[in-house]
């Protein structure tokens, strides 16, 4: 079954939404697979790094620039910058703290200017009242997977545009697209 069906997916351009959960980054991902560049913003305290090479299964990492910013402040002047200038297709955001209600409208804002898509990397149980959607994406083990599975839960639970639900996703490295899965038996 194909993905067309999933509601909210692809994210709607020209909008900021937020993603929690630990399947958030595989979303950014796949989010990011169609789109021509994709800019890739973070905070240079994070003791993680993110490798660009480390995303091939979804996008080519020469399409990815990813950026640190000193803090949230400068992280969120940079991406809103990005967004209003419209360049960069897709602008991915890890923010450590809540944005609030002001900050989340400056970016849709600057989102809706320039055309281009915010992706909001957010903590568990925080958002911002401004998001267009936020999905929770967790990982799901899968026993009848051979090698490494991309099998994962994604719940739209915020969405300004209508219906939230559930879906098994699984990304197809081989037809670089994504699957909706039929949730395993009991």
């Amino acid at each position: 079954m194909s993905a067309d069906s999933l509601p909210a997916f692809p994210l709607r351009p020209a909008r900021v939404h937020e993603v929690c959960g630990a399947g958030a980054r595989g979303f950014a991902a796949i989010a990011a697979a169609p789109m021509t560049r994709v800019l890739w913003l973070r905070e240079a305290w994070l003791r993680e790094t993110l490798n660009p090479v480390g995303l091939s299964a979804f996008l080519d990492p020469a399409r990815l620039l990813v950026a640190q910013a000193e803090d949230q402040s400068d992280l969120l002047a940079v991406a809103e910058e990005a967004l209003r200038d419209g360049a960069v297709p897709l602008v991915v955001l890890e923010i450590s703290a809540a944005l609030d209600l002001r900050e989340g409208r400056r970016l849709q804002l600057a989102a809706k200017a320039g055309g281009a898509t915010g992706l909001c990397l957010i903590p568990e149980g925080m958002g911002s009242n401004a998001a267009e959607t936020r999905w929770q994406a967790m990982p799901i083990h899968d026993p009848r997977a051979c090698g490494d599975s991309t099998l994962m839960r994604w719940d739209l639970i915020k969405n300004k545009s209508g219906t939230l639900g559930a879906w098994h996703v699984r990304w197809s490295t081989e037809a670089r697209r994504l699957d909706l899965v039929s949730p395993a038996g009991e």
